[in-house]
Formats: structure tokens, sequence, C-alpha cells
């Protein structure tokens, strides 16, 4: 009953704001292309990465971040090395944008943690302020480290230059805060938006340490543990699954069809010089 109350302006706005976000993610492996300079061409990269997410949010890291990347790069002639590159990259500037925005959010703090919780408030504006400061290291490494290349596991890694290291916080902040400003207009705005914003960043690290694919549920039990008492649990998980077929189903249906046309169209070819 609450789904079927969604106005024309709620849905169009949620699906916009679904392509938003996918088209942001996309970003960060066309920066991962200009980080190691591998040459594909962006809309090639962009594609790429649209199936990955795509696959990853609803198939977990393994087949999707992981497993999707290593197929279709390599199908396009990049070597592992150069795939593992981005991956990482792209890894990093996902997060970045989460620890920022966590950071403030957990510190402030805009979520009230039930008491027979294991982590309390204070504990979590510790967590916030440790976040902060991690997104401070990260920035000051790229700006003033000297030692810029590293060898982890066979795979070297290089630090970016600040201005790219900002370019990543910055998409990265976009593309967090379009997620949810999905759930908040789901919610008909009837909750604040850095409530919502913080509750769903709970609910996302929770849904990485449970290793369930898609968070399947852990999200709707984090909005209606920490919200329960400000909306009735109907209306929360009508947003909340109403979120799940505009983010995640409506894209993987996209990305299967790309996918197939990709596999299709694919030419092995010698990886670009780099």
């Amino acid at each position: 009953e609450v789904m079927r109350g969604y106005g024309v302006t709620t849905l169009v706005g949620a699906l916009a704001l679904a392509a938003a976000g996918h088209l942001l993610y996309t970003l960060y492996d066309l920066l991962g292309a200009r980080y190691t300079g591998h040459g594909l061409r962006p809309a090639q990269v962009m594609k790429i990465a649209f199936v990955s997410y795509a696959f990853n949010l609803n198939m977990g890291p393994l087949i999707g971040a992981m497993g999707f990347r290593y197929r279709l790069y390599s199908r396009f002639g990049l070597d592992s090395g150069v795939i593992t590159r981005v991956l990482g990259f792209s890894i990093v500037s996902n997060w970045l944008g989460y620890l920022l925005l966590g950071g403030v959010l957990f510190a402030w703090p805009v979520v009230e943690v039930p008491r027979d919780w294991a982590i309390g408030t204070l504990a979590l504006r510790v967590v916030g302020a440790a976040m902060l400061a991690l997104v401070a290291v990260y920035l000051w490494l790229c700006a003033r480290a000297r030692r810029r290349r590293f060898t982890v596991r066979g795979v070297e890694v290089e630090l970016p230059p600040l201005p790219m290291a900002g370019l990543q916080l910055a998409i990265s902040c976009a593309s967090w805060l379009s997620i949810g400003m999905i759930i908040y207009l789901l919610l008909q705005q009837q909750i604040g938006f850095p409530t919502v914003m913080g509750v769903l960043l709970v609910g996302a690290v929770a849904a990485v340490a449970t290793h369930i694919p898609a968070g399947l549920g852990v999200l709707e039990a984090s909005f209606v543990l920490l919200l329960g008492d400000r909306m009735a649990a109907p209306e929360l998980l009508a947003g909340v699954l109403a979120y799940r077929v505009f983010f995640y189903l409506l894209p993987l249906a996209v990305a299967t069809g790309l996918f197939l046309f990709l596999e299709a169209r694919a030419k092995r070819r010698p990886a670009p010089a780099h």
C-alpha cells in the first residue's frame, strides 16, 4: 500500500538519482584509467565499470567488483597487473567518501545507537573521528609523501597526486550522497536527510561485515532498528525495498544485457602500451 502511494515525481526522482549514482561510480574507473594510463576508450571503461558495479551490488565483490572486471578488462586487452591496480584504485575511491561522510555523521553523531548494541554513542564518535583521521592521512600522503611507490603482493601501488585524490574524494562523496537521497525521497522526506544518510552508512558497513550478497535483510534491519521509533516499519521497509528495485534490480537487468553485448563484441588484443 505504501509503494502504491508513491507519486510520479517520487518515482522519477528515485530513478534519476539511481542513474546518477551508477554514472558517478563509473568515474572511479575513468580516474583509474588515468592513474594507470592503460589507454582503453572512456566509453568502454564506463560500460565495464557499470556492469561490474551492478553485479557487485547484487552478488558481492568477488563476483562483481573482481570477477567481472577481470573478465571484461582482460577481454579488451589489459593484463592482470593493470586490472588489479584499477580495481584497487576504485575500491579506495569508493571508501574514501564513506570515511569522510561517515566520520562527520558518526562523530556528530546524528544516529542514535540502541542501548543494547555493543557499540555505544561515545564509541561511535571515536570511530567517526578515526575515520576522518584516515582521510586526512591519505590526503597528506598523496600531497607530501616522499616515497610514492610500494609493492603489495607483487602488485605495484603508487600514490596518486593530490588533485587526483581530491577528485576521488569528491566523486565518492557525491556517489554516496546520491544513494542516500534515493532512500530519503522514498521515505517521503519524513526523516531528516543527515539521519537517513547516517543509517545508510551504518547499514552499508554492517552488510559488508556479514558477507551477505547485496546485504539482503541487513540494510532493512538497520533502518527498522535505528528509525523504528520515528516511522512505522511498513513505511521504512517499503522505502528500502523500493530503493533496492531502483538501485539494485533495474541496473542489474540493464547490466546483464550490456554484459552479453560486451562479450559478443569483445576481441582479444595486445594490452595497450603504458
